[in-house]
């Protein structure tokens, strides 16, 4: 049974992955953070009590069933209200940024130049923009993986499909990307 301090030190480990992967998914920090927050609050609320092994396939489940009821309720909001605004893109203010999750090699003692920090920043920015461009199960799958950093098995269960099908997703995603990216002149 987890105690209070290690499913807040879980909770901490995980929040800023959480809401990076919420807000591929839903393309909206305010969503995002809501999605987190409401995924946390039902961790703690309805298994706070489960071995603290469990807590990370429980909280990437609970996460992943959060960002779906966040879909159908837009579903339904959009399908009974519009609003002209929804049509417009939203402007990029630079708050989330993908350079915080670039590390540099061990070791390294080298300056980089200003042409190499900004090569690395357009690149990482078109990763970003394709990632966000591929299907939801697509996206999902290739985030817990190699964001998330989860193997097949536990993407599996936090997916709730087989191993199969998140091997299929991923493997369409890497696709996808590095033909998206090779269409855009990046080898990486």
């Amino acid at each position: 049974m987890a105690t209070e301090r290690e499913l807040s030190d879980f909770l901490k480990s995980v929040e800023k992955r959480a809401f990076k992967r919420s807000v591929y998914h839903v393309r909206d920090d305010e969503a995002a953070l809501d999605i987190v927050q409401e995924s946390m609050m039902k961790l703690a609320e309805h298994y706070g009590d489960k071995p603290p092994a469990e807590l990370p396939m429980l909280f990437q489940r609970i996460l992943s069933n959060c960002t779906l009821d966040w879909f159908r309720r837009q579903k339904t909001r959009n399908a009974l209200f519009s609003n002209l605004s929804d049509f417009e893109s939203a402007s990029e203010d630079g708050d989330f940024d993908l350079l915080e999750t670039y590390a540099a090699l061990e070791g390294s003692q080298q300056a980089e130049s200003a042409e190499d920090v900004t090569r690395r920043a357009q690149v990482l920015r078109e990763i970003e923009i394709e990632i966000q461009a591929l299907p939801g199960r697509q996206r999902e799958a290739f985030l817990m993986r190699y964001w998330e950093e989860m193997d097949v098995a536990e993407t599996a269960a936090a997916m709730g499909c087989s191993e199969g099908s998140v091997k299929t997703h991923c493997s369409r995603a890497v696709q996808a990307l590095s033909k998206a990216l090779k269409a855009k002149g990046l080898q990486l």
